[in-house]
């Protein structure tokens, strides 16, 4: 894989205890119910925000030779910059496009407008294929849904991506590579973000 951008992070203030933030956590008492009867009461936490879901799209073309390529776009993680455990990784991934779907949008509009904002390439929903059926990627943590899409793309009509504004994304580096090379980037660890990996195993069945 080609090098990752060399990106750090720094905690300029700490705000856990406001809830401004862009995660919200919610605490409950249940009791499990089932052919048995009625559970002992048990706290739980879970994660809310107001856009839950989210879309993930693999952008694809053809290379000279005609192999399939795909597009990754590299991404500062700050939950894994600031793990308190071992083993301490790289908070910079490979990851293919992704974004939050807003309240009420459909996820095919949600994945367009990530594909224009993260790569700089414009497509209508309708061209955005479905990609297999949608994932629960942490179900004990958060109820998010991802949605997997596919569209294929010509490198030529690539314009420079508007992103969402986010510091985050001022560093992010976008390449093309084929979609076997990433494949194998998966199987050995350089690609590590498992909805990317998802996406990119979805494809290949297809191609």
């Amino acid at each position: 894989m080609p090098e990752l951008p060399k990106v750090a992070l720094e905690v300029v203030a700490d705000r856990s205890d406001t809830r401004e933030g862009f995660l919200n956590l919610e605490r409950y008492e249940l009791a499990v119910i089932d052919a048995a009867g009625r559970s002992r009461p048990f706290r739980y936490d879970m994660v809310v925000r107001r856009a839950l879901d989210a879309s993930i799209m693999v952008a694809h073309h053809l290379d000279a030779s005609g192999e399939p390529c795909v597009y990754l776009r590299s991404s500062i993680r700050p939950p894994i910059a600031f793990r308190r455990v071992e083993p301490k990784v790289a908070a910079v991934l490979w990851e293919v496009p992704a974004g939050l779907i807003e309240p009420g949008e459909a996820p095919a509009v949600a994945a367009a407008r990530e594909l224009e904002e993260e790569l700089g390439f414009t497509a209508l929903p309708d061209q955005m294929q479905p990609l297999g059926p949608n994932t629960f990627p942490a179900p004990a943590v958060v109820g998010e849904i991802h949605f997997f899409f596919h569209v294929r793309v010509d490198p030529k009509t690539r314009m420079e991506p508007g992103g969402d504004g986010s510091p985050l994304e001022e560093a992010a580096r976008i390449v093309s590579v084929p979609l076997s090379r990433a494949l194998a980037a998966c199987k050995a660890g350089e690609v590590a973000d498992a909805k990317s990996e998802l996406a990119l195993r979805r494809l290949a069945e297809i191609l």
